[in-house]
């Protein structure tokens, strides 16, 4: 693991200079604590769940989500909508292969991912479609008719 820390000098001076040296011990420690953590792209969601990022956009017709599942084949992904609640279920599977094999760093992570989020309006779970390319998951759910955005302006009252 490299430093974040630019180094000025030379070497036999960094090795005497007291912040290089608390450098290289917090470099060491960083480095100890993330051994064994998933990669960056997965972040914790609690309880040793993994969560996938997700964008979610409306149209006048629909709400689209799009998530990314780098690593996921389709038939490990779990798509369901009850009581207006969209949630996405994968799985990353590890690989088993490790004949005499050393590893030295290991980022890629594996385990289930869970995503789920609240959908404004009553879908139609028959009209839901989801499609899968290239690590992306993207849902769509149409809009019932009658489901047109309530939107009013608001005044703002000085205090």
């Amino acid at each position: 693991m490299g430093t974040i820390i630019p180094s000025f000098g030379s070497r036999e001076m960094a090795r005497s200079d007291p912040f290089s040296q608390l450098q290289r011990e917090v470099d060491r420690l960083f480095g100890e604590f993330s051994r064994g953590m998933p990669a960056l792209g997965w972040p914790f969601a609690g309880e040793g769940a993994l969560t996938p990022s997700i964008d979610v956009s409306e149209t006048d017709q629909s709400l689209e989500l799009t998530a990314e599942l780098p690593g996921v084949e389709e038939k490990d992904i779990d798509v369901t909508l009850s009581n207006n609640l969209l949630t996405i279920k994968a799985e990353k599977k590890a690989e088993k292969e490790s004949k005499d094999k050393t590893y030295h760093l290991v980022e890629r992570s594996y385990g289930a991912v869970r995503r789920t989020i609240s959908v404004p309006f009553d879908a139609d779970p028959d009209k839901v479609e989801a499609r899968f390319d290239k690590g992306v998951l993207k849902v769509t759910l149409p809009k019932p008719p009658g489901a047109a955005k309530k939107e009013r302006s608001i005044k703002i009252k000085a205090a």
